[in-house]
């Protein structure tokens, strides 16, 4: 080829079906050859409306349906969601329904990294790695069951405090449970580190530079593999983090083998926090009675979910409906990471670069109409937005 004429680039669409997302979403890869110079991000295919059902439900309701934004984080919402609504009533929960809480958000954070692991071994084509990955989440979602009934959804969490108890009988196997997973950990730790197959799929590739994380406000396990040493639970503590001792994890390298080392890691501190809180769960209530009616109140509540910092903005109006309900999820912050960590990568690492972070498309989805004429934005009824869509 003659070097002086320029190379032409093309366009590839991936998704929004695709066997590589088990969620519908679109990117459109621009390539050079095999090596990407530019991704786009289309949003949109999941969109639900959480947010303004949210509005035309009361605030017991809305505890189950924000349980529903997500499966594998479902805890973490509901238990933010209530966090706004305590805050909107200027109430504090028992110091026992904190410590549960508190180990129901990090058996959740539990099941969700070795969820995560598990994905990279398979989108890495190293099956060995997804089965033991998936074999060791069971003791977490048994635990999981044996709380709350549930291995979804848990229903843990209402405004004012927690619908369930731990019972001291459960200790015991819940220690002996952990005790297994930290061995397990060490091995994962071991093989993510040290494996010739995994580091030539992981080590320098898909970099996000501190840099980047700051300029596009990462958040979450991306941002503490990039250097950023944020984590909600430390630097804004909520439930029962700050009586408890634990480390944040922090890596500098930003590449696809530090945020998974970032989760692995992860995985060891939330055992030690749930090991601490069963070690000094306190006596007393689960819960406080709370008015059905909302006084007239703004309030926010931030916690840190398995992919990152997770923000409810609530508006109550006096009544027994929200009048606003406002979700900031973490892959929402997220994604904007992709485009400087897939330029300048092969087309082939794409599955695993995108996959390092995380992604939640059902979390994230967000629809704004905008008038391409005037650039005014438009808020939609059901019935309109039904009507243009002529459904």
């Amino acid at each position: 080829m003659n070097n002086s004429r320029k190379r032409k680039t093309y366009t590839l669409p991936i998704g929004p079906l695709h066997p590589m997302f088990v969620e519908a979403e679109n990117l459109e890869i621009s390539l050079d050859g095999e090596t990407i110079v530019d991704a786009q991000l289309n949003v949109g295919y999941l969109h639900r409306g959480i947010e303004e059902l949210m509005q035309r439900r009361n605030w017991i309701q809305n505890i189950y349906l924000s349980e529903r934004i997500c499966g594998i984080c479902s805890g973490c919402h509901s238990m933010t969601y209530c966090q706004v609504v305590e805050n909107l009533l200027g109430i504090k929960i028992p110091e026992r329904a904190k410590y549960i809480r508190t180990i129901i958000l990090e058996l959740e954070r539990l099941h969700s990294h070795l969820l995560y692991l598990g994905v990279m071994g398979y989108e890495m084509g190293l099956d060995t790695i997804f089965h033991y990955c998936w074999r060791d989440r069971e003791y977490v979602m048994e635990m999981l069951e044996r709380i709350s009934g549930n291995r979804v959804n848990y229903a843990i969490p209402t405004i004012g405090g927690v619908r369930r108890n731990i019972s001291s009988s459960y200790i015991q196997d819940f220690l002996k449970k952990l005790n297994y997973l930290s061995k397990r950990i060490r091995y994962y730790d071991k093989v993510f580190s040290g494996d010739r197959a995994v580091l030539a799929r992981t080590k320098d590739i898909g970099i996000l530079s501190k840099k980047d994380a700051e300029r596009f406000s990462i958040v979450g396990p991306v941002a503490r593999a990039s250097g950023i040493p944020e984590d909600i639970r430390k630097t804004s503590p909520y439930l029962a983090y700050n009586s408890i001792d634990w480390n944040v994890v922090l890596l500098s390298q930003g590449d696809v083998q530090a945020r998974i080392l970032v989760k692995v890691r992860e995985l060891r501190e939330s055992i030690k926090i749930i090991m601490r809180c069963l070690g000094k769960l306190p006596p007393g209530d689960l819960k406080v009675k709370v008015p059905f009616d909302v006084p007239e109140n703004e309030a926010v509540a931030r916690t840190e979910a398995p992919r990152g910092e997770l923000v409810y903005y609530g508006r109550s109006n006096g009544s027994d409906h929200p009048e606003r309900i406002k979700i900031r999820t973490p892959t929402f912050a997220n994604l904007l990471s992709l485009k400087p960590m897939l330029k300048g990568q092969q087309l082939a690492d794409f599955p695993v670069i995108v996959a390092s972070i995380d992604p939640c498309f059902s979390c994230t989805d967000r629809i704004t109409l905008i008038d391409v004429n005037s650039g005014k934005k438009e808020t939609l009824s059901e019935q309109e937005l039904r009507r243009r869509l002529d459904v």
